[in-house]
């Protein structure tokens, strides 16, 4: 009877513990469903925000399940859940087996600490793949940004290797596509060769024969930096007065620009036509041959009928290399020697004596000065304003010497005056005589720098020059070109050499076979 009553007793509890059993079975599968609900929900609405789609996040949001604050509540919204756990059966069975009010509050507080928990859970796993997602962004951005960077940076080598390599090539080349460019212009006029019939003057002039008529004003007009050197042309002029001859030396701004100049020259011009009645034959050396082609090419009109004649004198009116290979743009350390260039012109060199009535003016210089005579300004300057067809021209270039004799050559550029010096004269001496004996000359080595350059061009370039010009750059378009059978520097056309050699020419001489010349020309266009 025991053993019966038992196993009656034993059969009941293991019934009941399987429907135990299959009912927390169900009730773990309806959790099951929420929590994966609530994932989806959070999943949803983090997508949401992330896409910051307001609309979109209102129109999809799903309602909150309310906390339940008593029991019937909590067995209300199991009842009336939609989904497809069955959570009215695991309510009857807590109904049907009476649980105490206490059992029911212990499932309500675990169901909501079990949702908080899956709730937290969810979020940490959500949070940790935002994370785990915005590394690798951040570490797909900071490869692509590193790359980019090193793209650059390369790029910006390779330019700068470039830039070298460019600005190596340019000095090496120098001015050697420049040199001689007007006579591969095909639209520039031909030359006439007038050496033979110059050396006939320059013989005649010699032998005492002068030529050169009082019916023109002989205007003589100095180069760069002539105001540095006062007796710039000076003996020349003075061998044209003992001849009767009107002759000035222009007063212009040696370091100033080329069209600066031109307009000093057209003033100076009409101002000697004015006063004299006659007309102006012009004899420019160096820059002040450049001044002079400028002054005729801008003012054509102007001084059409006040100019007999222009001569160039060692005149670079296609450019000069040296002024060219100081001021090029784009070689090494070009803009270092522009400003020792500017520093030398506009600031060391910047007292400029120009005579105005009864005062002195003061001017600094320009760098333009020597910046017109470079290629790129010259070929600018001509092809815009051309030489006039009715004025004879004549240009004169020679060559320099570069043998070591010429080392110990020296000019005399100018008197030193020294008050100080005690009376060597007698006492019945006039103040002029005294003021000579005063003088001291100052003697440079002017030819012996224009043979170091001379020699320069001619190693480099291969060209001849007079150590600052080169030949073929001197000779104008439709002129008559002389070439002297003697070596001449560039200084020797205005500066007398300390040791004369009575058997040779001297500058004097050649400037006046220049001139005659020059008039011949004249009268051979007017018939």
């Amino acid at each position: 009877m025991a053993n019966q009553i038992l196993s009656e007793i034993c059969c009941y509890y293991c019934t009941e513990m399987d429907d135990i059993f299959s009912r927390l079975l169900s009730l773990t599968s309806c959790i099951t469903c929420r929590v994966i609900e609530f994932i989806e929900d959070l999943v949803l609405r983090d997508v949401i925000r992330l896409l910051k789609d307001s609309e979109i996040n209102s129109s999809c949001k799903q309602p909150k399940i309310g906390t339940c604050t008593g029991k019937q509540n909590l067995a209300l919204e199991y009842a009336s859940s939609s989904r497809d756990c069955n959570c009215s059966t695991s309510l009857g069975f807590l109904d049907r087996d009476g649980i105490y009010l206490e059992d029911l509050s212990f499932i309500n507080s675990g169901s909501e600490i079990v949702n908080r928990n899956y709730s937290r859970g969810v979020h940490f796993v959500f949070k940790g793949l935002t994370l785990l997602i915005s590394f690798f962004d951040f570490a797909w951005r900071s490869a692509i940004e590193t790359w980019r960077c090193i793209g650059y940076h390369k790029g910006c080598v390779h330019a700068r290797l470039q830039s070298i390599v460019s600005r190596v090539l340019r000095t090496l080349n120098g001015s050697s596509d420049d040199i001689g460019w007007l006579q591969a212009s095909p639209e520039m006029a031909p030359v006439e060769d007038g050496s033979a019939r110059f050396l006939e003057l320059l013989q005649e002039t010699r032998n005492g024969v002068h030529k050169l008529p009082d019916s023109f004003v002989y205007l003589l007009i100095p180069g760069l930096f002539s105001n540095h050197g006062p007796l710039y042309f000076v003996s020349t002029k003075r061998f044209f007065s003992k001849m009767g001859l009107a002759c000035h030396i222009a007063k212009i701004h040696s370091e100033a620009s080329v069209e600066h100049n031109a307009w000093e020259l057209k003033q100076y011009i009409e101002e000697l036509y004015w006063g004299s009645g006659k007309r102006v034959m012009l004899l420019g050396h160096s820059k002040g041959g450049v001044d002079a082609a400028a002054a005729l090419s801008i003012y054509s009109q102007e001084l059409r009928d006040k100019v007999a004649g222009l001569a160039l004198v060692q005149s670079p009116y296609g450019g000069t290399p040296i002024a060219s290979d100081i001021l090029r743009e784009g070689q090494v350390a070009d803009k270092e020697t522009r400003r020792i260039m500017e520093f030398l012109i506009c600031k060391l060199i910047k007292i400029n004596v120009t005579e105005y009535g009864y005062g002195y003016s003061f001017v600094k210089g320009d760098i333009r000065a020597l910046e017109d005579l470079t290629y790129e300004k010259r070929k600018e300057f001509i092809r815009k304003h051309k030489l006039p067809d009715n004025i004879p021209l004549i240009s004169f270039h020679s060559e320099a010497s570069v043998g070591p004799g010429v080392l110990a050559t020296m000019s005399h550029i100018a008197h030193a005056e020294l008050p100080w010096l005690p009376r060597i004269l007698n006492e019945d001496a006039d103040d002029d005589a005294i003021f000579a004996a005063r003088k001291v000359p100052v003697i440079v080595p002017v030819s012996a720098a224009m043979a170091i350059t001379a020699l320069h061009l001619r190693l480099r370039y291969g060209e001849k020059s007079d150590g600052l010009v080169t030949c073929r750059d001197a000779e104008v378009p439709g002129s008559v070109v002389v070439k002297p059978d003697k070596k001449l520097d560039h200084s020797w056309m205005v500066y007398s050499s300390w040791k004369k050699e009575p058997t040779e020419p001297d500058a004097c001489e050649m400037c006046e076979a220049l001139l005659t010349m020059l008039v011949e020309l004249g009268k051979r266009a007017s018939k």
